[in-house]
């Protein structure tokens, strides 16, 4: 199954502004601005396969990257890395030892790595789960997401996001924001067992800080786990020793929010976290999930706001990680406008299930494709 070729379409689509962020915490959010790209692989069976880049990637680099992918079998790569032309090698230096690298990722990998996912998937009649080691579940718990709301608009949300089928919430922060209050408002409408994520991106700023507020939310007993509160700073052995030391004061579980199985393995040495935000390509979450999963360290799986094709890839990879068993963040099917795809996603009782049709189980919607392309 050789691919013939390959479409890029450069793509920005707008959010509900009364989804994200409160007007006076900057309304509409800038990262909504930035395009996305779209791919779509055709092969000479017929067989078309879509991927989805993260937000911010350079149209040239990602069609740069589709290039060197046209004439190959789809059916004969390395799915690790779908890039990856040659075998792992002995090094020269000791021949008994072998490079241990699968890399380089081109600009946009995610993409191409679920559209080939998606092409074989539909090739053999597998979903895409299958070909990472098989599902464990048939659905993955989800959380409702907020921006920085004031605590009237964050009860709104908790509103809609109970009746649209979510047990519990993310919510964006920065330190000097009414924290009490907006989750006094979201348990006023939830209850306690209506849990909130708590994710500052770092915005809580000192240790100090992180500690006194979360002695004023206790008593409201509706934290899920704080995320990411103070800078990370490259995982340096200080920072991790601030985390080991939160870990140890928090009346509730903390996480940090990691990429790669490198930072997860410093995070556990360190013995700096209870939860694990992780994100990566499909195969790289799994990989970083296997490794906090030894450890004993539940996991969910971040976003970046993204559209249908990219979320349908993070549900697939979520559903295989037998510790992916905290709230996911499947959240651009509201947020957006559009997601782009023709099946969108449901939510009941805080889970979406997981797609058992081949491929990613998920077809592009050209129309809405056209309408907010932009590179047309």
């Amino acid at each position: 199954m050789k691919i013939t070729d390959i479409d890029v379409w450069t793509v920005v689509v707008p959010v509900f502004p009364e989804a994200v962020h409160s007007e006076e915490y900057g309304g509409y959010p800038d990262w909504a601005r930035v395009p996305k790209q779209i791919i779509r692989i055709h092969t000479d069976e017929g067989i078309t396969g879509i991927g989805e880049t993260g937000r911010g990637q350079s149209t040239e680099a990602v069609s740069h990257a589709a290039e060197e992918l046209k004439g190959r079998d789809a059916m004969k790569m390395c799915l690790q890395n779908v890039f990856r032309t040659e075998p792992l090698k002995p090094t020269p230096e000791a021949p008994d030892e072998w490079e241990m690298n699968l890399g380089p990722y081109p600009t946009g990998y995610e993409a191409f790595e679920m559209a080939v996912f998606d092409l074989i998937g539909k090739r053999l009649e597998v979903p895409a789960h299958a070909l990472l080691g098989g599902a464990c579940r048939d659905k993955v718990r989800a959380d409702f997401w907020i921006g920085h709301q004031t605590p009237e608009h964050g009860a709104r949300s908790t509103k809609i996001a109970i009746e649209r089928g979510f047990t519990g919430l993310k919510t964006k922060c920065r330190i000097q924001e009414p924290m009490v209050e907006r989750l006094r408002a979201i348990r006023e409408v939830g209850g306690s067992d209506f849990k909130v994520t708590v994710d500052p991106n770092e915005r809580f700023h000192t240790v100090e800080q992180t500690l006194e507020l979360a002695e004023a939310l206790k008593e409201l007993d509706n934290v899920e786990v704080f995320e990411d509160p103070i800078p990370k700073k490259g995982l340096r052995d200080d920072v991790l020793a601030q985390y080991r030391y939160m870990r140890g004061k928090l009346p509730f579980p903390l996480a940090l929010h990691l990429g790669g199985a490198g930072d997860v393995i410093k995070a556990i040495r360190a013995d700096a976290v209870d939860y694990l935000n992780l994100g990566g390509s499909m195969v790289n979450f799994v990989k970083s999930a296997a490794i906090a999963q030894a450890a004993g360290i539940p996991v969910w799986h971040g976003s970046g706001n993204d559209l249908g094709i990219m979320e349908r890839s993070y549900l697939h990879a979520a559903s295989v990680a037998p510790n992916c068993v905290l709230a996911s963040d499947f959240v651009g099917s509201w947020t957006r406008v559009d997601d782009l795809i023709v099946e969108g996603f449901t939510f009941e009782n805080g889970y979406t299930p997981v797609p058992q049709s081949p491929g990613l189980g998920c077809e592009l919607d050209l129309d809405a494709l056209e309408k907010y392309r932009m590179d047309g």
